[in-house]
């Protein structure tokens, strides 16, 4: 848990107590919170358990969703040998691999297909916009993969303090952006949900959204939460604040360690100024289209043109050892009744932009050394329907959903299975989300060592056992 109250007297009878002024580092593996494992270092040949367990494999998962739905002809499998009704309306653009096409709007990603894996035969399994159902593969427990893999990992990294589970929304990269809320309280939080692991596992929502009172959340009102300027400027404030309290000053030195670990983790970590100006330029995508073009489209009141900063705040957060973040990219419910562009002409910029957020961050994953480290995984809740509607649209479709994996240490510069002429179903072994959250834990995790674990939840043994990864990726 990352519980930091407000520093500044409160107005009840209760005052503010030392239980919710310093709250760091939840249980993990083998029971150790971050001040504890800090206490425990630093005794005379102790060693701190969940370090040395041999149950991680040192690296972190980068889960990009996109939200509404995209399609899978328009994005890696554009069967442009189909009637026009059924192939890409984007046309396609060829790979590095020989008779092997994308959609037409991945020219970057096209060249970089040798570092990546397309699952062709990869489907959701639901038409709807169930994203709960896809992040936690209808496992017993309802909780997503970041949620399962806090509750093995603990919930703050042992050395920079930061939340292990975070979720990157386009509010945590602009300042006083403005954008429909109905997610908020509808469909949004289910993608991170952490189902009966309870909410100290929930993912950390640095843009101020969801119930503030959760654990593992800079507990601070919402207004202060309002900007990511407010958000760094807060957490000075906490400092100082802390430093005339007089409950900082009964903390031994383990709990004001913790505190300032959690705290300048967060500080450093968010902050996008600390980044090179051409990274930063190099990520950027607030150039390629305008906003308010699609936002006036009611499936797409929540599309922006931040995902590149999105992608490297995600970079960042990895950098700085989160090990799951997930981004979020909302606007591809692509019906074209109106409620987004007629003909899925929103295609063009929302899937340019994935285009170049992505490739920036698959080339700065390489340069950097990173690439064998972090899994990045790129997917929505469904796909959509083979044959255009009557408005040049596609509907909600279940059986085929574009998924792509780079990066984890994982085999790639290949395409896993195959789907028949007109995109409508696998013809090869169909993979459905167990089969990604199963790949998911087993990049991980080395799971023969996490069943030997006593302090594990068993359900979630069974879960990273009882079925295979995608085959032909380790």
């Amino acid at each position: 848990m990352l519980t930091l109250r407000d520093l500044w007297p409160n107005r009840d009878c209760q005052g503010f107590s030392r239980r919710d002024f310093l709250r760091v580092g939840a249980l993990g593996l083998g029971g150790w919170s971050l001040e504890q494992q800090l206490r425990v270092a630093g005794s005379p040949g102790a060693a701190v358990r969940a370090a040395d367990s041999g149950v991680f494999r040192n690296r972190a998962v980068v889960m990009l969703f996109l939200q509404g739905g995209p399609s899978h002809l328009e994005f890696f499998d554009p069967k442009m040998t189909a009637p026009a009704e059924i192939r890409s309306v984007t046309g396609e653009v060829a790979t590095r691999h020989p008779g092997i096409s994308f959609g037409g709007t991945f020219p970057r990603l096209a060249a970089l297909a040798d570092r990546l894996t397309i699952v062709r035969s990869y489907g959701s399994g639901n038409s709807g916009h169930s994203y709960g159902e896809v992040v936690s593969a209808n496992n017993p427990m309802k909780a997503s993969a970041s949620s399962v893999y806090a509750r093995v990992r603990g919930t703050n990294h042992p050395t920079t303090g930061l939340p292990s589970n975070i979720l990157v929304l386009p509010e945590a990269v602009s300042d006083g952006l403005k954008l429909d809320n109905n997610f908020e309280t509808g469909a949004l939080p289910t993608l991170t949900q952490p189902g009966s692991l309870g909410t100290t596992y929930a993912a950390f929502n640095p843009s101020g959204g969801g119930d503030l009172k959760r654990d593992m959340e800079l507990a601070m009102p919402p207004e202060r939460l309002a900007s990511r300027r407010e958000l760094l400027s807060q957490v000075d404030g906490l400092r100082r604040a802390a430093d005339r309290s007089p409950l900082y000053s009964r903390l031994d030195q383990y709990q004001r360690q913790a505190f300032e670990i959690v705290l300048r983790g967060v500080a450093e970590a968010f902050d996008l100024r600390r980044e090179d100006p051409r990274t930063v330029e190099r990520y950027d995508t607030s150039s390629l289209f305008k906003m308010e073009d699609l936002t006036r489209y009611y499936d797409m009141r929540r599309a922006t043109n931040l995902l590149g900063r999105q992608m490297l705040l995600a970079r960042r957060l990895v950098e700085a050892g989160c090990g799951f973040v997930t981004v979020s990219d909302c606007g591809w419910d692509y019906h074209a009744n109106g409620n987004s562009p007629k003909n899925m002409t929103g295609i063009y910029p929302m899937g340019g932009q994935v285009d170049h957020a992505v490739s920036a961050f698959i080339e700065d994953l390489h340069e950097r050394g990173l690439s064998d480290r972090v899994l990045l995984i790129v997917t929505g809740e469904m796909g959509r329907t083979p044959r255009l509607n009557n408005n040049g649209g596609r509907d909600h479709y279940g059986e085929v959903t574009p998924l792509l994996l780079a990066g984890g240490g994982l085999r790639h510069g290949q395409i896993i299975g195959q789907t028949d002429a007109t995109a409508s179903r696998a013809t090869t072994t169909p993979y459905r989300p167990e089969h990604l959250m199963a790949t998911i834990l087993h990049t991980l995790f080395d799971v023969g060592r996490l069943r030997l674990e006593q302090n594990i939840p068993r359900e979630i043994v069974r879960l990273a056992e009882t079925t295979q990864p995608i085959d032909g990726l380790f």
